[in-house]
């Protein structure tokens, strides 16, 4: 079973499960400040769900490359979506700061 890493936590998952659900489930601040309340609940319109994934993972859909194409996301960013996310193996996930998780400044890391 692939293996997420985030905010401290060691989470085992189903190949290609969805990464926002894997980390909401689990207990992991996925959004930042305001965006706790108000994000679109999984459909990819939003953006604050963005986190940096290292591993495994499904390659970026277009829901996913509409909205970080759009400010205040960069379609050059190294940011995915969570919510428009599979996991396909072991992957790490940082967190940014700022109210889309756009910022420069780590919020967590996969360590904690």
């Amino acid at each position: 079973m692939p293996q997420v890493v985030a905010q401290g936590k060691l989470i085992e998952c189903e190949r290609q499960a969805n990464l926002r659900q894997v980390l909401v489930d689990n207990g992991v601040d996925l959004h930042n400040g305001s965006s706790k309340v108000i994000n679109c609940r999984g459909l990819g319109s939003c953006g604050t769900c963005a986190v940096k994934v290292e591993g495994e993972m499904s390659a970026a859909n277009w829901r996913d490359r509409t909205r970080r194409s759009l400010p205040p996301h960069s379609p050059t960013s190294e940011l995915r979506l969570a919510c428009q996310t599979q996991v396909l193996g072991n992957v790490k996930v940082t967190k940014f700061d700022g109210f889309w998780g756009q910022g420069s400044q780590i919020v967590w890391t996969p360590e904690g």
